[in-house]
């Protein structure tokens, strides 16, 4: 058994930023170091990041935690990641660098040649994968680069080409295996899993170009990953696991059986309902909500569905950043609480296009109902209003798939540290919202538990559950007639953006033009 030093390190590499940070016994994140991660669009529908940098600031935080845990007389008895997924790395297995940018979950460059797939292949994707087509596919993006982009074609020739998505980057420089390996809560979102034979729709790669010979291997979530490589990380300590950061942060809130239901707030937001061993029932009946594998032990998978909105942190920094309406995101939270109501100014937080209620790219963000009396603080309120919009229409799309009624959220991520827009959440959803302590950490802690619940730290998930705290509950406070007015201007205002958009689609450059 493990003595009450023992910790293990957690890597919790996102898309805005990497942590690192030790996990005890008794569920309490320590030790926590963090390094930002730029983010660069340099054309509509193409989002990109440095693998390079991601790696080396994530040594860099695992370095720091590890001196900060050794100074504390803490005992370092395994790793764990969580990571962003369906962001794809193509790297030389010589050098260890990658070859090109990184093709970060937002980007859609390739919606259109997915969408000529789309009717062929979409009834078979979601009765197999639980989603269609979609809007991105790291597949289809690495075959166009080993056909068009000489570094990768020369490394793929020549046998030294390694594909995968940031969990199988980690896992190649971390782990003494040197294995290309993937987790089934990271290749789910790639879409070429097949959930319910936890291996690849090997027809669909086919079909998208990409050579088989590069399918990293399919592990579990929790299962031996190799040791840790000490001329990296100065020890030598088993990786015990390896999951989605959503997923972590499941766990990290307690969502482990069917019916719970939780929103991460990051750089996007995220909804999961767990149904449990069992597939959702109505799978492929909404575009935007997928079924995802909440984790893989034992032989055995759990599922969720899940919707999300994919720019809502992001669309905080956005308008702090590049508009500087605002100084930071807690400023835009602090402004919202002393104002009453937005007074029918609406944001909509669709910078890289709406999810839901129906998948369109080409949706772009707006700030609507802005009058000559509209206050700074209104506008704040607006901005929040739209990301708890957005989250109860992920919601009721996330009730309707899998069949299951949710009655509470438990929510977590940077964004859940606003009180005003949990207040938000709960009065337009009409549900309980509820926040545990040190809910930011919420993948971290996860991942641990996730890592240390087979005998390392506790026995099961349950007893590292238990470990969980609740920092407040926010009970709706509104009555029913105004919820269903707020909603219904919420819809009124995203169905004019997505006419707008689809009418854009369908006008001729030379109609542009007139």
């Amino acid at each position: 058994m493990a003595t009450p030093q023992d910790v293990i390190l957690c890597i919790d590499e996102g898309t805005s930023g990497t942590r690192a940070a030790v996990v005890g016994r008794d569920g309490h994140v320590s030790c926590l170091e963090y390094a930002p991660l730029h983010v660069d669009t340099p054309r509509p529908g193409v989002v990109e990041q440095d693998a390079n940098a991601i790696l080396e600031k994530t040594l860099a935080v695992c370095r720091a935690s590890i001196a900060q845990a050794q100074a504390a007389q803490q005992r370092i008895a395994a790793l764990a990641i969580a990571t962003q997924r369906c962001s794809a790395v193509l790297w030389d297995t010589h050098t260890g660098r990658a070859l090109v940018p990184v093709m970060v979950w937002q980007d859609t460059r390739y919606v259109d040649e997915l969408d000529k797939l789309a009717p062929a292949w979409d009834k078979l994707l979601v009765q197999q994968l639980g989603r269609p087509a979609g809007v991105r596919s790291p597949y289809l993006w690495a075959a166009h680069h080993i056909r068009e982009t000489e570094a990768v074609a020369r490394a793929f020739e020549q046998r030294r080409l390694a594909f995968g998505t940031i969990d199988s980057w980690l896992l190649w420089h971390l782990s003494t295996q040197r294995a290309c390996v993937t987790t089934p809560t990271n290749v789910t979102s790639a879409s070429a899993y097949v959930m319910g034979g936890h291996r690849y729709q090997l027809d669909w790669i086919d079909a998208l170009g990409f050579p088989r010979e590069l399918l990293p291997e399919l592990r579990e979530d929790a299962d031996d990953f190799g040791r840790t490589r000490v001329d990296l990380l100065g020890i030598d300590v088993p990786i015990l696991a390896c999951a989605g950061d959503q997923h972590a942060g499941a766990i990290g809130l307690g969502c482990l059986d069917r019916e719970q239901a939780m929103c991460v707030h990051g750089t996007g937001s995220f909804v999961d309902v767990i149904t449990g061993p069992v597939l959702p029932v109505h799978a492929g009946l909404h575009d935007g909500t997928l079924t995802m594998t909440a984790r893989r032990a034992q032989g055995v998978s759990h599922f969720a569905v899940e919707t999300y909105v994919a720019t809502t942190g992001s669309a905080l920094n956005w308008v702090c950043e590049k508009l500087q309406w605002f100084d930071n995101a807690e400023q835009i939270s602090s402004m919202a609480a002393t104002a009453g109501s937005s007074r029918d100014v609406t944001f909509i937080p669709a910078l890289t296009g709406f999810r839901v209620p129906a998948m369109e790219p080409a949706a772009r963000a707006s700030l609507t109902g802005i009058s000559m009396a509209t206050t700074r603080a209104e506008v704040a309120r607006a901005i929040l209003e739209g990301i708890a919009h957005s989250v109860a229409s992920c919601i009721q799309s996330n009730e309707d798939v899998s069949g299951v009624k949710v009655s509470e959220l438990v929510v977590g991520g940077g964004l859940s540290g606003s009180s005003a827009l949990l207040q938000i959440q709960a009065d337009l959803t009409g549900m309980p919202v509820r926040r545990m302590k040190e809910t930011d950490r919420a993948s971290l802690r996860g991942i641990a538990f996730l890592a240390g619940s087979s005998g390392l730290l506790w026995n099961s998930l349950q007893e590292a559950r238990a470990t969980l705290a609740t920092d407040a509950v926010f009970e709706p406070g509104i009555h029913a007639d105004e919820r269903k007015a707020r909603r219904t201007l919420w819809h009124a205002r995203v169905n004019s953006e997505l006419a707008h958009a689809r009418n854009f689609k369908n006008t001729t450059p030379g109609e542009l033009s007139r």
